[in-house]
């Protein structure tokens, strides 16, 4: 029998199926206790994804099903093992890791926020990365400050 008729593995097919491992922040691993269970939950979906692949009998689509739940898998259990858990802030009326600080802007738009640990953040959402540069020209400001930001000036409103 001819090898062109025989599925067989190789070096080339192996390679295509392994993704490079999702960029790790070098900043601290900040989160809330939200922001603990979710990156929990996303290492379990990603243990389970990998799982179901496993049982797929050709090698090459489970090598090519398996390689982003694998990767999302090296990358949540690094930030689960490294995850600092943030407890609320104690400094009532201080921007910081958690506060939701209300604000407003030149343009006479306001804006309201969480400050959560990076995997967390999500604009859309109402929160933002504590080193985010909205973030960081907040942080330990109060009610009334003025921070400069982009060129404007935004005016703390509310911290709770």
């Amino acid at each position: 029998m001819s090898v062109a008729f025989t599925k067989e593995d190789s070096a080339e097919t192996a390679a295509e199926t392994v993704l490079p491992d999702r960029v790790i922040s070098p900043h601290p691993n900040l989160v809330t206790q939200a922001g603990l269970k979710a990156l929990e939950r996303q290492l379990q979906q990603a243990r389970e994804a990998c799982e179901a692949a496993n049982v797929i009998e050709d090698i090459n689509e489970r090598r090519r099903i398996a390689a982003g739940p694998l990767r999302d898998m090296r990358y949540f259990a690094e930030r689960v093992r490294t995850a600092q858990l943030m407890l609320d802030p104690q400094a009532k009326g201080v921007v910081a890791f958690g506060s939701l600080v209300t604000f407003s802007r030149d343009d006479g738009r306001t804006q309201r926020f969480r400050i959560v640990g990076e995997d967390e953040a999500d604009p859309a959402a109402g929160t933002i990365s504590y080193v985010s540069p909205v973030a960081r020209v907040l942080m330990g400001k109060t009610v009334g400050d003025l921070a400069s930001l982009g060129g404007g000036e935004i005016e703390i409103i509310e911290v709770a």
